[in-house]
């Protein structure tokens, strides 16, 4: 009887072990998300690494093949990628969060008003990374049904 028990138990728990990733899917299904990035991190990188722990943590609840995620920066939230040329921990979180297909967005209007060269200035920026305006893609996003969060 304790063999048939401790077997039903293993059986127990090895279904609900497998099915914890199922749970949180059929919990939060697929998700598209913005993330709005404009805040003073300055020299500092302590705000900006909290953000890129927040879409980390968003990528490890839903499932990284069930969410669609764009960061938007403009005004000071360029400060990421400008501070990421002199920081390794940036630069690793925001090469993690490529790597599962987070796009980076910057607001052109940004870069011109405060003469910023993204090939020289800004880590990992590339002219197709370059939006017009950060406000307007923001609110493009929206209109195609991202949600808007503000870390």
């Amino acid at each position: 009887m304790r063999l048939i028990a401790k077997a039903l138990f293993a059986l127990t728990f090895g279904i609900f072990v497998l099915a914890q990733p199922a749970l949180a899917n059929e919990r939060y299904g697929t998700q598209k998300v913005v993330y709005h990035i404009n805040g003073n991190g300055g020299k500092d990188s302590k705000a900006y690494m909290g953000a890129m722990r927040n879409i980390q943590n968003h990528i490890n609840a839903v499932g990284a093949e069930n969410l669609d995620v764009v960061v938007v920066m403009h005004g000071n939230g360029v400060g990421l990628v400008m501070n990421a040329k002199d920081d390794d921990r940036l630069q690793t979180s925001i090469g993690s969060l490529k790597s599962q297909n987070v796009a980076f967005h910057v607001c052109n209007n940004t870069l011109e008003g405060r003469n910023i060269n993204y090939s020289d200035d800004l880590y990992d920026v590339w002219e197709e990374d370059i939006v017009p305006s950060g406000v307007a893609e923001l609110s493009r996003l929206q209109a195609m049904g991202y949600t808007y969060i503000k870390p």
